[in-house]
């Protein structure tokens, strides 16, 4: 059975950085392709970042958030630089397909 452990997240002020990480177990990790997801309260889950053999970001994160990998570790990585207070979220990780079970998620917060 896969297990997705996400960890990392924070109350961090605006202008700040996180980085969150996920460890995957039970799978072939090196042949998933990753993402990482957000759902902010009253909001559906939304998909932030996916890595494959390339990466991919959504409009609202691009040029502040970087995704990476790193298969040694079965982990995946989110960077999230100049946080804004509407990147305040619960953040997962998933295959870019959803195939897993969700973990239990990193609560992201953004304030002053």
């Amino acid at each position: 059975q896969v297990q997705l452990v996400e960890s990392g997240g924070g109350l961090v002020q605006p202008g700040g950085s996180l980085r969150l990480s996920c460890v995957v177990s039970g799978s072939i990790f090196s042949l998933d392709a990753m993402g990482w997801y957000r759902q902010a309260p009253g909001k559906q889950r939304e998909l932030v970042a996916g890595i494959t053999r390339i990466t991919n970001y959504a409009t609202f994160v691009k040029g502040r958030f970087i995704i990476s990998r790193d298969n040694a570790r079965n982990t995946v990585y989110l960077q999230m630089n100049s946080l804004k207070p509407e990147d305040t979220a619960v953040y997962y990780c998933n295959t870019l397909s959803g195939d897993y079970s969700w973990g239990q998620g990193t609560q992201v917060t953004v304030s002053s």
